[in-house]
């Protein structure tokens, strides 16, 4: 989880208040914070919250009328321009990390009991049949037509993984053109987070404090300066089977629940990009996260792994390993 460091009403004196406005939507609670004294700044919140409503009407996998559900549907469809932007940028994403993040796999979230938070162990032959439904390899994107279609019978795309992030990145470009917003911090949930600019009083970016997915303890904090944040972890989202808990990230590679890391943070110029490339180091682990961030020198990622792990400190507990973040973006946790 993410904990947000805002500063309580009233502002110290050498602090700043903030004009915090929130709205259910995409199964949590987003939330756009302006400095106090923003102009219109309840207005324009409102319309960024407006704008999120709108793409979940046009994301979700759960309203047969969004575009997404159509297009899952009918397997061929021409798409809004944002959409299949969105689309091929994941296509893009799947390719460079080798398979790890992969939206197309709607069969195998819904074979495993996520679709409805009802986790089960699927069989042999439900696990084979949707992994053969499954896959961005099976998807093909006409960039002149903006037509997307489906080589494979019964494949559904499910962008949970990007959704939120999506949407803050769209917010937040609202907020940016339509009401000149310069300082603004966007998150949904306790997941993804978007910064505009920096706050009031520090130059170094919004503070965003990592929190250990299960323990009362900090893994260190971020600062965002125009950047996004996106954290990975089965927290919430499992179900336990003969003693063993099984996550609702799943491994697009093996058609599994991912096994090895307790959580994965990214910051990236996007939120939805910060999404993705969490959603793949924690899937794929440290190795991938080193691989990704020597390529990709504008990511950084922040990687805790499950305590069998070797990586532990004094206590037994395996220390969060960093990826390409400079001091100034990340603040280590306190020794304990």
């Amino acid at each position: 989880m993410l904990e947000l460091l805002f500063h309580d009403e009233p502002a110290p004196p050498t602090g700043y208040a903030l004009v915090r406005v929130s709205r259910r939507a995409m199964a949590t609670t987003f939330e756009v914070a302006l400095p106090f004294g923003t102009r219109d700044a309840i207005r324009a919140a409102e319309a960024a919250l407006d704008l999120i409503d709108d793409l979940e009407d046009q994301l979700t996998v759960y309203r047969e009328t969004s575009e997404v559900s159509r297009l899952n549907a009918t397997g061929a469809a021409v798409v809004e321009p944002h959409l299949f932007d969105l689309l091929a940028r994941c296509s893009v994403w799947t390719r460079e990390t080798d398979g790890v993040f992969d939206i197309a796999t709607g069969a195998l979230i819904k074979v495993w009991g996520f679709y409805r938070r009802e986790g089960r162990i699927p069989n042999a032959r439900e696990h084979a049949d949707a992994m053969i439904r499954s896959g961005m390899r099976h998807v093909v994107l006409s960039d002149e037509s903006r037509t997307v279609k489906f080589r494979a019978e019964g494949l559904e795309l499910n962008l949970g993984a990007v959704g939120k992030g999506y949407a803050l990145d769209r917010a937040a470009e609202l907020l940016r053109r339509d009401w000149g917003v310069r300082s603004a911090l966007l998150h949904g949930g306790g997941s993804s987070v978007l910064a505009i600019g920096t706050p009031p009083d520090d130059p170094r970016g919004w503070p965003v404090r990592l929190r250990h997915p299960t323990e009362n303890r900090s893994l260190g904090t971020v600062y965002l300066n125009d950047r996004g944040l996106g954290m990975s972890a089965a927290t919430f989202q499992f179900f336990e089977y003969n003693g063993r808990k099984y996550g609702h990230v799943l491994d697009p590679r093996t058609g599994r629940p991912a096994a090895g890391v307790a959580s994965a943070s990214a910051t990236a110029p996007t939120a939805a990009e910060a999404d993705a490339m969490s959603t793949a180091a924690f899937v794929a682990g440290s190795v991938l996260a080193d691989r990704l961030t020597r390529t990709r020198p504008h990511l950084g990622l922040v990687v805790l792994e499950e305590p069998q792990t070797p990586r532990a400190d004094a206590r037994g507990s395996p220390r969060p390993l960093t990826f390409n973040l400079a001091p100034d973006e990340y603040a280590p946790p306190d020794p304990a």
